[in-house]
């Protein structure tokens, strides 16, 4: 059982890996939020800060990338479904890039507690 409980981890870990190089491959958008989070977690580092405050910061960086793979996903869901423009597929997607915005305002807004005191 722990094998084949193994093997299965393995190949989930296996296919994360490939949904992450195919984003970063093809979504200008998630390169643009681990440069982002390069920053936002550098600064964290070398302000002085808890370690609750700095794992706070980290981890919402990592929640936005994790929102936009999903947006990503939910993307090319809508796009691979049709190609015809259509009002529900159009606010699908602007949802999902809404859910992204959303994430990132949450580490703003960590930042400004931490900042501000």
């Amino acid at each position: 059982m722990l094998k084949r409980e193994w093997s299965r981890f393995v190949r989930r870990a296996v296919w994360s890996w490939q949904g992450w190089l195919d984003c970063w491959r093809n979504e200008p958008s998630l390169h643009q939020w681990v440069w982002a989070n390069l920053a936002s977690g550098g600064l964290a580092i070398l302000i002085p800060m808890s370690s609750g405050e700095r794992a706070l910061i980290l981890a919402l960086g990592v929640l936005v990338l994790a929102a936009e793979l999903m947006n990503t996903a939910i993307e090319r869901t809508v796009d691979y479904i049709s190609t015809e423009k259509n009002d529900l597929a159009g606010r699908a997607k602007d949802l999902a890039s809404s859910a992204v915005a959303v994430t990132a305002i949450a580490v703003g807004v960590a930042w400004l507690a931490v900042l501000l005191g």
